[in-house]
C-alpha cells in the first residue's frame, strides 16, 4: 500500500513529540524556553490569537509569491532559451539580483509601498524565481539534437518546434524548480512580515518576542510549515499529473 511509505516519517515524528515532551516536563527546562508539545497544542485551539486572520494573510501572500516567481520565472527562462541577445543581456543582472542579501531589500520595499500583503508577495518572489529561470532555460536548451533535426526535416516553423519539441522537454525542469519554489516562498513571505507587517504568522512570531509567549510563536511555525507542505504537495500532484514520465528521474 502507498500509505506504508509514510509510516517511518509518522513514527519519527511520535517519537521526536514523546521525547520533546518528557524532556520538558522531567528535564527542567522553561516554558517560554522550549515549551511542551502539549502547551503549543493549546497554543493553536485553545489560545487568544486570532490564527484565522493571520493564518489567511500569510497564505494568500505564499501564494501571491508563488504565482509571481512561477510566472517571472517561466517568461525570463523562455526569453533567454528564445535568444541569445536576451541570454547575453538578462544572464548577469539575473545572477546580480539573485545574489542581493533579501532581508537588506524588504526595508526598501517598505519605503517604495508601505505596509502590505503586496510587498511581501514580491520579496517572496524575489527569493523563489531564479531556480525557475535557471531551469526553465536549461530545459528549453538541453534537447536531444536529433529531435530538433526531426523538426527542420518537416519544415517546422521555430515557434512550433519551441512549442511542441523544448516546450515538453522543459516541463519537468519547470515542475522540478518549481518544487523549490514553493519553500522559498514561504520564506520569502515571512521575511517580509518580520520586517514590516500588521498581520500574519511572521507578525505573530515577532509580537511574542516582547511577551516570550514562545508557545505561540511555535504554533505559528506550525501553521507556517503546514502552508507549505499544502503548496509543495500541490506542486508533486501537478508533476504527477502534466509530466508523469519524469516521476523518480529527478
Amino acid at each position: 500500500m502507498a500509505s506504508r511509505q509514510y509510516w517511518p516519517t509518522i513514527g519519527l515524528f511520535a517519537i521526536l513529540l514523546a521525547s520533546w515532551q518528557i524532556a520538558v516536563s522531567f528535564g527542567g527546562i522553561r516554558e517560554y524556553l522550549l515549551p511542551s508539545p502539549l502547551a503549543v497544542w493549546n497554543a493553536l485551539w485553545f489560545g487568544d490569537t486570532n490564527w484565522t486572520q493571520h493564518l489567511w494573510v500569510t497564505t494568500l501572500e505564499i501564494i501571491g509569491a508563488f504565482v509571481l516567481a512561477a510566472v517571472a520565472g517561466i517568461v525570463l527562462g523562455v526569453a533567454i532559451a528564445w535568444s541569445p541577445l536576451m541570454a547575453n543581456a538578462l544572464v548577469p543582472f539575473l545572477v546580480f539580483v539573485n545574489t542581493l542579501p533579501k532581508v537588506a531589500v524588504a526595508p526598501l520595499f517598505l519605503i517604495w509601498m508601505g505596509y502590505g500583503i503586496f510587498p511581501n508577495m514580491l520579496m517572496g518572489a524575489l527569493i523563489g524565481f531564479f531556480p525557475v529561470v535557471i531551469n526553465t532555460a536549461v530545459g528549453l536548451t538541453q534537447v536531444e539534437p536529433d529531435m530538433l533535426d526531426l523538426g527542420r526535416v518537416f519544415s517546422a516553423p521555430k515557434w512550433k518546434i519551441f512549442l511542441k519539441i523544448r516546450l515538453p522537454n522543459a516541463l519537468p525542469y519547470i515542475l522540478s524548480a518549481l518544487k523549490i519554489t514553493a519553500t522559498a516562498a514561504v520564506v520569502g513571505a515571512i521575511v517580509g512580515e518580520f520586517v514590516a507587517s500588521q498581520s500574519g504568522l511572521g507578525y505573530v512570531i515577532v509580537t511574542t518576542q516582547s511577551s516570550m509567549n514562545t508557545s505561540v510563536a511555535f504554533a505559528a511555525l506550525i501553521w507556517i510549515s503546514v502552508v507549505g507542505l499544502l503548496l509543495y504537495g500541490a506542486v508533486v500532484l501537478a508533476a504527477r499529473v502534466w509530466a508523469p514520465w519524469a516521476e523518480g528521474t529527478e
